[in-house]
Parts: structure tokens; sequence; C-alpha cells
């Protein structure tokens, strides 16, 4: 099982890094946590385009979706010919807002490329991956994810405040994805994202491996330090890449 940071920014693409973007490998299939602003051009510096097998959203802000247009195209007008619709999984709503960033009439929208699939929280098989989801505090629908293959688990909490349900999906996961995107202060905004502190908290609860953190702070380290967790932290950074085994 092994995942590849494609993009870590927050809210919109930095100059070393794409919005969020995460491949999960395991037994030769592919699959993409989702696809925010500028992740498609990363992307084919570690896989090629068409051999993406699933895509998850989180949720619906572009800086977690959006380049699901990009890949639309990509999928759409091949010199080939179009390639095969995949499965795309996300919340209700995730065709029509899709079809909507495109300029797209629907029917058909982006529905011959991509099948799209309602997310409900609790547990599917996708390809190798046993994926659970669970709802996340942000403003709009969000879904974190948790999926596990061969003994190994990561847990992924996208965007959210304070969440008792993250603690839940990343119980002894081997690695947690946390955003933490806040800097910690007074007067914090609820149920909307995490400082690293409060990242680490729910990491330290969780009992996880290890904790990896996206976000752009210079900051997020230190503060996250100063939480005691039974295994390491880091950053993630595009390019990086960790192999569970």
């Amino acid at each position: 099982m092994r995942l590849t940071i494609i993009g870590c920014s927050g809210s919109f693409p930095g100059p070393d890094s794409p919005a969020s973007c995460y491949l999960l490998e395991a037994d030769g299939f592919r699959l993409l946590l989702d696809l925010g602003s500028g992740a498609v051009g990363a992307l084919q510096r570690h896989v090629g385009l068409y051999d993406i097998d699933a895509v998850c959203l989180s949720h619906l802000h572009a800086d977690h979706c959006l380049d699901l247009c990009a890949y639309y195209v990509a999928r759409t007008f091949h010199p080939g010919g179009p390639r095969p619709p995949i499965p795309v999984y996300g919340p209700a709503g995730t065709a029509s807002r899709m079809a909507q960033a495109y300029g797209l009439a629907e029917p058909p929208g982006m529905t011959e490329a991509f099948e799209f699939a309602t997310l409900v929280p609790g547990t599917r098989q996708i390809g190798p991956f046993q994926v659970s989801t669970a709802h996340m505090n942000h403003p709009v629908e969000t879904f974190g994810y948790r999926l596990e293959h061969g003994g190994r688990s990561i847990a992924y909490s996208a965007d959210t405040g304070e969440s008792a349900a993250l603690v839940g999906l990343a119980r002894e996961a081997d690695l947690l994805l946390c955003e933490a995107s806040l800097l910690d202060g007074p007067d914090l905004p609820a149920d909307l994202h995490l400082t690293a502190r409060q990242a680490a908290q729910h990491a330290a609860r969780a009992g996880v491996g290890q904790l990896v953190l996206w976000n752009d702070q210079a900051r997020t380290l230190a503060e996250a330090s100063g939480v005691p967790l039974a295994g390491p932290v880091s950053l993630a950074a595009s390019g990086r890449v960790i192999d569970l085994g």
C-alpha cells in the first residue's frame, strides 16, 4: 500500500504544490483521494494520465475537486477516442456541480467520462481497498476517509474542524493524513479547519502510527510537536512517497 502526495496546498495551488490530491496504490489499482486545483499536471509525474481506476472526492470546494474538469477533458478527447468511464465517488450533487463547473449541459454532463456514485457514511469496497467514510465538520458536506488493504490503513481528514468522527476513522491507523490549516490562537472558528495542535490531539486520541500534516504554515510542525504522540509527525510535500508495505 503506497501513498504519493500529488498536492497538499491549502485553498489554492502554491508555487511548489497543487491543491489537495493523494494517490493510493495497491495490487496495481490506483485511486485518487481528491483532485484539487492544479493536480492533473503534477499527477503525470507519478502515473500515466489514463491509469487511474477510481476517484474519491471529499467535498465540493474547488481546492479538492476542480481538476476533475481537466481530467474530464483528458479522458473525453483522447486522440484514440474517449477513455472508458471510471467511478467517481463524492457527496450528493457531485455530478451536477462538476458539469456546472465546466459549463456542460445535463444530461449528459460528465457522465460519459465518469460513473458518479453518491457517498453516504459507511464502508464499501473500491478495488482492493476497504473504504470507510464519515461526515466531517466543515461548512459543506465533507467526508473523511479510511482506506485499508493487506493489514495496513490510512485515514484522511479532508477539511474539518474538531471531529469525534475523525478520531473514529483514524483509530489505530498506520498513518493519518490530516489538515492543519489554522495557526493556533484564541477565538478559533468552529467546524471549519484544524490547527496543528488539534490535529495532533486527534492523532493521539486515535493512537495512529504516524501523523502527516498538510498546510502552508511554517509553524505547523512545532505546534504539533507539543502533543505527545506514539509515532512520528511530519509535513506533507508534493512528490513525497510513503510506502506502508
